[in-house]
């Protein structure tokens, strides 16, 4: 196996002087304007090439908030204090209420396939992030190390290799698990619903967030299960004080929650309110299915935390995928269902019997090889950027009035406008204009999120999508 090599001392040196720099970017001590020092005199001043130098003052630059300018230098271009306003906590619902899809998701999802469409809508990585090569690699690999060549069916468990894997990346969210107590499934999608099916009947209640995926309430509606909608902070996720104060009086089954970098707020739980969670449900006898669909996607020094580790009862039930994080296309997702464990294979055997083989062996081959951690630090860096430049953006070309959620990882940005837009419409005017955006009315049962709208930055920002959120501005100027 051949890796490249990477000088870890000098990349670990120009992020830090760039962190630095950051920092003092944060905290006014640079404003917008001051002109920064010369390469030269940086190196000479930190005792550092001048190289060195030069790739912590392009790693500002990428991330817009320092400019070069031509024979004249560095100058701060942006500073955070700049950032708009956080959106509101969500308007918090009173009842369950029957799930139900409103037919605005069905015209968002047609939209993604068009072609020449500007795709805002979409919280996925870019094909241009995704390495195709080596997924390739790792997947004529896997068929030439298989006897069989992955043509017989897979352990109804799943892939053992592929399950080692996922036990040993749980080290980085403090899991204690081993092989024996994951699935795997066809997606994340899949294993959420192997997980509620294990738990609920057809008219049980499901806590979920709001606003929350619009994918979940299909999948609702197909169980014939009831919604709750528990309000989400953007700075701490799901409002627990709300939720036990419903469960005094609503006879939930199971919570659904997406505690790291939630869909479409993008809310991070502090982990201390992951642990409150876990002890307020285990003592209700109340399982917690834990999306974590988004956590390896952090833009920290270190990977969040799940609810699963801080579960002594086997009460959380984890599910992920590689979906978001690698290959949309494989559908390759696990569960790790704790006591339930019997029940999630049981369904497995009776709906799919098992995942496909030759996805499943070119993960575990990708992981094994260490290509997903080199993978993941690549992405992680490449969308952290991408966010700050799509807000910076956003600040610059829409009303003064917006707000914008400033997440610490995932994909997607939640804006909030003006009360008197009404974001559906406004998807319709950008339709025009071929920018496809996810308007707020699709992430509740009751379309209450009228004047907010989802913007994915998975895409690496280009001037294309510069003037696209120029249009998109503009649409919602003249809408006043």
């Amino acid at each position: 196996m051949n890796l490249p090599i990477i000088d870890i001392a000098e990349d670990f040196l120009y992020a830090r002087i760039a962190d630095r720099f950051e920092n003092q970017i944060a905290s006014n001590i640079l404003k917008t304007g001051d002109k920064l020092l010369s390469l030269r005199a940086l190196s000479k001043e930190q005792g550092i090439s001048v190289s060195t130098a030069y790739k912590a003052y392009v790693e500002l630059e990428n991330k817009g908030f320092i400019e070069a300018r031509p024979k004249s230098g560095y100058f701060v271009k942006f500073s955070p204090s700049q950032y708009p306003q956080l959106p509101v906590v969500s308007r918090k619902a009173k009842k369950a209420e029957p799930a139900d899809v409103d037919g605005m998701i069905t015209q968002v999802y047609q939209t993604m396939s068009k072609e020449g469409i500007l795709r805002l809508s979409l919280a996925s990585p870019s094909a241009k992030l995704i390495p195709e090569a080596k997924l390739n690699k790792a997947m004529a690999e896997a068929l030439r190390k298989s006897k069989h060549s992955c043509t017989q069916y897979e352990e109804i468990q799943g892939n053992p290799v592929l399950r080692k894997q996922i036990a040993k990346h749980a080290f980085n969210w403090n899991g204690q698990i081993s092989d024996h107590d994951i699935v795997t499934t066809q997606g994340c999608m899949e294993a959420l619903i192997f997980c509620l099916k294990a738990v609920t009947e057809p008219g049980d209640t499901v806590a979920i967030e709001s606003p929350t995926y619009f994918g979940i309430f299909n999948v609702m509606k197909s169980l014939g299960l009831k919604v709750l909608e528990i309000p989400v902070n953007p700075d701490e996720g799901a409002d627990i004080a709300y939720l036990e104060k419903a469960l005094e009086t609503i006879p939930v089954k199971v919570c659904l929650f997406v505690t790291n970098f939630c869909n479409p707020i993008g809310a991070l739980m502090p982990d201390h309110r992951k642990e409150q969670l876990v002890k307020l449900l285990a003592e209700k006898q109340i399982p917690l299915i834990e999306d974590d669909i988004y956590g390896e996607m952090y833009f920290g020094k270190t990977r969040p935390r799940t609810c699963k580790s801080f579960d002594h009862e086997g009460n959380v039930m984890l599910c992920s995928s590689v979906s978001k994080t690698l290959a949309p296309g494989y559908r390759v997702g696990w569960c790790i269902p704790g006591k339930y464990i019997d029940k999630v294979l049981s369904l497995k055997l009776m709906h799919t019997v098992s995942a496909a083989t030759p996805t499943q062996a070119a993960v575990a081959q990708f992981f094994e090889t260490g290509r997903y951690d080199l993978h993941m630090r690549n992405i992680r860096k490449a969308l952290h950027t991408q966010c700050l430049k799509y807000i910076q953006a956003i600040t610059a070309h829409f009303p003064a009035d917006t707000k914008v959620s400033r997440p610490n990882g995932g994909y997607v940005l939640w804006v909030e406008l003006n009360p008197i837009i009404n974001a559906f419409k406004l998807f319709e005017l950008a339709m025009e204009e071929n920018i496809s955006i996810a308007p707020g009315q699709i992430f509740s049962i009751d379309g209450r999120f009228s004047n907010y709208i989802r913007i994915s930055f998975g895409e690496p920002f280009t001037r294309e999508i510069e003037n696209g959120l120029i249009t998109l501005g503009k649409l919602v100027r003249n809408y006043y």
